[in-house]
């Protein structure tokens, strides 16, 4: 990953790349939420189990997802008693959605910073 922005702007990058970045997720948050797309809700054990890890990445994975917004879960009740989880992933242009919009708060940020630059460097003398 870059660690500036000219290097970002350098350098060859892929949608995944600009999500992971923008959304702060790990590659196996992004292939979590792609087996989720791909395959429909599903329980943190048979996503753990299409991702060939354990249980417990699966669940720090979607908990990464949740937080960001790209998964939520659904209560499901069984008819013997009791209940389970399963996870909905966003479709891919919510999630393209959500990426513009933190790109475009980041960059109204930055905008109103640059504006008084010259300023607040001179105040820090």
């Amino acid at each position: 990953m870059p660690r500036s922005i000219p290097e970002m702007i350098k350098g060859d990058f892929k949608c995944e790349d600009i999500a992971k970045c923008i959304l702060g997720l790990k590659n196996i948050d992004i292939e979590a939420y792609k087996v989720l797309v791909s395959n429909g809700p599903m329980t943190a054990e048979r996503l753990g189990e299409l991702l060939n890890r354990e249980r417990s990445t699966a669940y720090r994975s979607l908990q990464s997802l949740m937080t960001c917004g790209l998964v939520h879960r659904d209560t499901k009740t069984i008819s013997s008693g009791g209940y389970y989880y399963e996870y909905v992933a966003l479709e891919p242009q919510r999630m393209k959605d959500m990426v513009n919009g933190n790109i475009d708060a980041w960059y109204n940020k930055m905008k109103k910073l640059v504006a008084q630059i010259d300023k607040d460097i001179m105040k820090k003398l």
